[in-house]
């Protein structure tokens, strides 16, 4: 696959105490032929981020943006699993509802930070969004028992499919530094809120990995792709997918996009958070770039050979 990068289509307002930096983990849901509404998540001055949207004109995607002055979704109450932030991955409609689910951050004392993955509704995109639980969705489990984050849930048939990241570990070298290691699995759920996980491992590290993020699921032509991020010895991401026809076994691949040659570019050091989606029969990404989506969300256009 490969992509034109068509520039930075959205930048965060940092006149809003919400927006200081960051538009990290775009991901769009159509509202009309032309209009898409871009979740993502923004930091404040304190790195803590909360959910907000812009409105993506793909007619001109470059024109300035309609986007959510307050959060549609805050951090939680104090001393709960997301009162350090509240990150979105997906929205699934069903019904007059629609369903996020995001990550949720709180502190940690001997590693750096935990997440688990929560679940709020709205009866529209404006929102607000109104936590299903003051408690995970998915949290510690017996298969997943450090970290869950990330969920990108589909409806499969009669019951309900989530991609997310689970920690497998957590390590500390000889110089007290901590590094944490999480890959891609999958649970399953009748009804959206109780979810039973997978205890496979759904896309294995590569040589020197530790991280593989942010799973989102996209079907094209009678086939599966579950894009992620990587990252291993130059710890910075890059964008790779596996393909699938039955979403039980997956042929991993990378994605052509390298990072900016200029230095100065907003991409030039990461690429990463991507989300593929189709306009006027073209493919398209969302994706961030450096520092994990600091300068705002990217949009490329896949290119036909």
């Amino acid at each position: 696959m490969s992509w034109e990068k068509l520039g930075l289509i959205f930048e965060p307002d940092k006149s809003l105490y919400w927006q200081q930096s960051h538009a990290q983990n775009p991901f769009p849901v159509p509202l009309t032929e032309h209009i898409f509404r871009v979740f993502f998540a923004a930091r404040d001055s304190s790195n803590t981020s909360r959910t907000g949207y812009f409105d993506l004109d793909m007619r001109d995607p470059m024109a300035v943006k309609h986007y959510s002055k307050e959060p549609l979704l805050d951090v939680g109450d104090l001393g709960a699993f997301d009162d350090n932030g509240a990150m979105p991955h997906s929205i699934l409609k069903t019904g007059e509802q629609y369903m996020l689910y995001y990550t949720g951050w709180s502190k940690g004392v001997s590693v750096p930070f935990t997440f688990y993955i929560g679940a709020a509704s709205a009866s529209s995109l404006d929102g607000p969004f109104t936590r299903v639980s003051k408690a995970p969705v998915l949290g510690r489990n017996y298969y997943d028992p450090f970290l869950t984050a990330a969920p990108y849930v589909v409806a499969v048939d009669n019951y309900y499919v989530m991609f997310y990241i689970s920690g497998i570990n957590w390590e500390k070298d000889d110089k007290g530094n901590i590094k944490h290691y999480y890959t891609i699995k999958t649970a399953f759920s009748p009804d959206k809120i109780n979810w039973s996980p997978n205890p496979q491992i759904t896309i294995p590290f590569g040589a020197d990995e530790y991280a593989i993020a942010r799973p989102v699921l996209f079907s094209d032509k009678g086939r599966y792709e579950l894009w992620f991020s990587y990252r291993g010895g130059a710890n910075t991401y890059r964008l790779g997918v596996a393909l699938s026809t039955d979403l039980m076994n997956w042929k991993r691949e990378d994605i052509d996009m390298e990072v900016s040659a200029d230095k100065n570019e907003w991409d030039s050091q990461m690429i990463c958070y991507a989300h593929p989606f189709i306009y006027n029969n073209q493919r398209f990404m969302l994706y961030n770039g450096n520092a994990y989506g600091a300068a705002g969300v990217g949009l490329a256009r896949l290119n036909v050979d």
